[in-house]
């Protein structure tokens, strides 16, 4: 796959949550995770293509197009197989998130307890303008690039909608006049 055709397939964009994160770079570190994971996998090392996603992206906050090359040379796959995996699972995100990623549930019962309002003061506050947001880019930084947002599905508790990671801790009924304190939490 010729570099142009990876370039239209993978939308990582500079935003201004790329301060946050180290650009891709393939340390010792990373790639002895790498192969270690890499042999968990002797009969089709395709099958670590998963793992080594996760590994770059806890890493580095986002899968880059460098990233990708890097994950297909080190699997011995065309990039479009890691691509494709990529631009396959919503957890994957294509552009650097704020240094605080919001991900709101917008599944029925979260819905129905307030997670879109939930969302629309997140936004709000943190100076979020989700006009820009579409299926190919579903998270929006803040102009300060410490804020992002993004809506999930189901994040798995029903009970205590509505819901709301924020990187990876998770908040059960957070109704939107409990946004504020939320933020508040997690100031940069």
């Amino acid at each position: 796959m010729s570099q142009e055709i990876l370039e239209q397939l993978v939308a990582s964009e500079p935003t201004p949550g790329e301060q946050h994160f180290p650009p891709f770079e393939a340390t010792a570190e990373i790639e002895a995770l790498a192969d270690e994971r890499i042999r968990h996998y002797p009969e089709s090392q395709l099958s670590a293509v998963l793992p080594l996603l996760h590994i770059v992206q806890h890493h580095f906050g986002f899968i880059s197009k460098e990233a990708i090359t890097w994950v297909a040379n080190k699997l011995e796959v065309e990039p479009i197989k890691v691509t494709s995996v990529v631009t396959f699972y919503p957890g994957f995100r294509q552009h650097a998130p704020g240094k605080f990623h919001y991900r709101v549930c917008r599944t029925l019962s979260c819905a129905m307890g307030g997670s879109y309002e939930l969302m629309d003061t997140l936004c709000e506050i943190t100076g979020i303008d989700r006009s820009k947001l579409s299926h190919h880019h579903p998270i929006v930084v803040s102009p300060c690039g410490n804020y992002s947002v993004e809506f999930a599905e189901c994040l798995a508790s029903c009970g205590t909608a509505p819901v709301c990671l924020v990187n990876d801790d998770f908040h059960e009924g957070v109704t939107a006049d409990k946004a504020q304190a939320l933020v508040d939490s997690y100031k940069p």
